[in-house]
């Protein structure tokens, strides 16, 4: 389902929750066609192993949050968008956002020029907005606006209940002008990263864009395709065949074709187009559930019944209050 839970057996990379890649949106700004929207969310608030709340720290300070963007097709990074998080200090934290360009897009560690720096990061149902130059910002918790039957943890038998509509994530949204993103067609993931000597080197945790593409994968082929950068998603084809064989009843050939679709794992957008995933992009509204539903299961399952949260905002950061006021 989506990214949550990437790790195998529904557990988070590296143990961590804060490094959890769960959604990935750009759509265009509503009202400013010169702008655009780019949401990264990250951290399940809820351990489904331990059935149990995970923690109220909103993103590792340890940690790197990148969003990279392919202007040229090669599926390597010509631009990026870096966030790097202070420790908890009385229970706040705060973010800085780079912008990468060139080479130094493409790179792994710390870079770029800064265009937010101290923004605060909300804890509870206040959207604490930061304006920059002409970009927004935003970093805290808010409603996980993720959408599937519950079913989905049981071999998609459905329950008729939204597993996720109670639920929260921890979001860092970013209100973009289109002169900053490519002129055209771009490809765009996410992705976490972790440093154990104080930001000197980092390792990738996990990455991501389109929706619930780790489901696909199992034990050493899952931790591998975290590590990976969609350049080299080729050689995961035959392991998503081999799923959609299993699970669709693909035959061998077709599968292997409809793998390739799936690869690399990229979400096209160009911001001078409408956004409708998985044509242009991705909106929160986007049922992406049932456009994998309908893969996975090569169109025996064409839906699981269960539509958008309506606690969405139209505007800044366009995610809801977060369920749990209590932090």
């Amino acid at each position: 389902m989506s990214h949550h839970y990437s790790g195998p057996q529904l557990t988070f990379p590296r143990g961590d929750a804060r490094l959890d890649f769960t959604d990935l949106f750009a759509f265009p700004k509503p009202g400013d066609a010169s702008k655009s929207i780019l949401i990264m969310n990250v951290h399940p608030s809820f351990d489904v192993i331990k059935t149990a709340p995970t923690m109220a720290e909103p993103f590792a300070p340890d940690g790197l949050y990148e969003i990279k963007i392919d202007t040229d097709g090669d599926a390597v990074a010509n631009i990026a968008f870096q966030i790097r998080f202070t420790s908890s200090k009385g229970g706040a934290q705060t973010a800085t956002v780079r912008r990468l360009e060139g080479a130094q897009a493409a790179m792994t560690g710390e870079g770029g020029d800064i265009i937010v720096k101290g923004a605060p990061v909300s804890m509870r149902a206040e959207a604490k907005v930061t304006s920059a130059s002409d970009y927004r910002f935003f970093a805290g918790w808010r409603s996980d606006p993720f959408f599937f039957d519950a079913g989905a943890f049981n071999n998609f038998q459905f329950v008729n209940k939204d597993f996720f509509g109670d639920k929260d994530i921890c979001s860092i949204a970013l209100d973009v002008p289109n002169a900053a993103l490519g002129k055209s067609l771009m490809g765009i993931y996410a992705r976490t990263l972790i440093s154990a000597d104080g930001g000197k080197s980092w390792t990738q945790a996990e990455r991501g864009a389109r929706p619930s593409q780790t489901p696909f994968l199992t034990g050493e082929q899952n931790e591998a395709y975290r590590a990976a950068e969609p350049k080299d998603d080729a050689r995961f084809v035959g392991t998503f065949a081999h799923s959609l064989e299993h699970i669709g009843g693909f035959a061998p050939a077709e599968a292997r074709r409809v793998a390739g679709t799936l690869l690399p794992d990229l979400i096209y957008y160009d911001s001078s187009r409408p956004a409708a995933f998985p044509d242009n992009g991705r909106k929160p509204t986007d049922d992406v559930a049932d456009t994998f539903l309908a893969i996975i299961t090569n169109g025996k399952i064409k839906g699981d019944g269960i539509g958008a949260h309506g606690d969405l905002l139209s505007e800044f950061p366009y995610l809801g209050a977060p369920h749990d006021r209590s932090r």
